[in-house]
């Protein structure tokens, strides 16, 4: 077996149709969609199959439905190979909580209670606080963070996600990444893009829902990692269970630093870096962040068939 990191997508990998393959083809995938729909007490598989995809990507339906096809995904993949440990798990802002139930730290069930609850908070912030998110292009972290610190234009501005060498995503209200994109674009940057998100996630204007969240998980059981699990909030490894809770709290509304994890891995000697979950934004992501010359595989799967060729590679064929 090659030494392997398992990877899950979160908020912006969603589309029609996601998960349908596995629900109508094995009754445990259309099982843990069930109970995912019975705990959110939300038409997931509705949502997920046919949308329309204005209510799917609604945070508080979102959330959910995407951790649950992610966890469908892990769920297949531990069929096809029940052998394999990897090497690594980690996750995408809302992937990982994924990663957390791959890893043992959460069962399924509280994995959806937790991103259930994660997805009104949020949704709450954001109608009260409104903002959004720009992938800054071209430019590296220290470059932004040097325009931030001399930025003094109006509004909120923050770095949410280090995501590859060259690609940072901004969070804030309107006039701040209105007003810092410009700084960015004199500076240089290739391209300044709005995302399709809903709020500022990763940012102070999503604070408010750190206590209560904070609060909300301290009635769940927690486990320490069985797999090597590297946190978005501090791009390390974390063991004890109450320090896993206050991490995870944080994260709503502290950067994700995701380049940094994934270069851990990659230093650690990773052979296969496999997306589990819809779409393949994580995969593009690892184009930009491997060096030259690496021999490290990334691929993506949330298909029989793709859950196949993964196994193949994963296993030397």
């Amino acid at each position: 077996m090659k030494k392997t990191a398992i990877l899950f997508p979160g908020q912006g990998s969603q589309y029609l149709g996601m998960g349908k393959v596995f629900t109508e083809a094995d009754s445990d995938a259309a099982a843990l969609l069930d109970m995912a729909e019975s705990i959110s007490n939300m038409p997931l598989r509705r949502l997920c199959f046919d949308g329309p995809l204005e209510d799917l990507t609604r945070v508080l339906h979102l959330q959910p439905a995407l951790t649950a096809v992610n966890l469908i995904c892990w769920q297949q993949f531990r069929k096809v190979l029940p052998n394999l440990t990897p090497a690594w798990v980690g996750g995408h802002s809302l992937g990982e909580y994924s990663a957390l139930h791959a890893a043992e730290v959460l069962p399924a069930e509280d994995t959806i209670t937790l991103v259930t609850k994660r997805g009104e908070l949020m949704e709450r912030e954001n109608a009260a606080h409104p903002g959004g998110m720009q992938a800054v292009l071209g430019l590296t972290i220290e470059e932004v963070e040097n325009l931030l610190a001399q930025y003094n234009g109006p509004g909120i501005v923050v770095v949410a996600n280090h995501n590859s060498p060259q690609q940072i995503i901004i969070s804030g209200d309107q006039e701040g990444l209105e007003g810092f994109a410009e700084a960015c674009k004199t500076a240089g940057a290739k391209r300044v893009k709005p995302l399709k998100v809903a709020g500022a996630n990763h940012s102070p204007l999503v604070a408010g829902a750190v206590p209560d969240f904070a609060a909300f998980m301290e009635q769940m059981s927690f486990q320490s990692p069985k797999i090597p699990l590297l946190f978005n909030v501090t791009a390390a490894q974390e063991t004890e269970p109450t320090a896993i809770r206050a991490i995870m709290a944080r994260q709503i509304a502290s950067r994700v630093r995701w380049q940094e994890s994934i270069c851990q891995m990659i230093d650690a000697g990773t052979e296969v870096f496999l997306e589990l979950g819809p779409s393949s934004v994580l995969t593009g992501m690892m184009k930009k962040i491997l060096p030259a010359g690496s021999n490290a595989v990334y691929l993506q799967a949330d298909s029989p068939e793709s859950l196949e060729k993964a196994a193949e590679i994963i296993q030397g064929k």
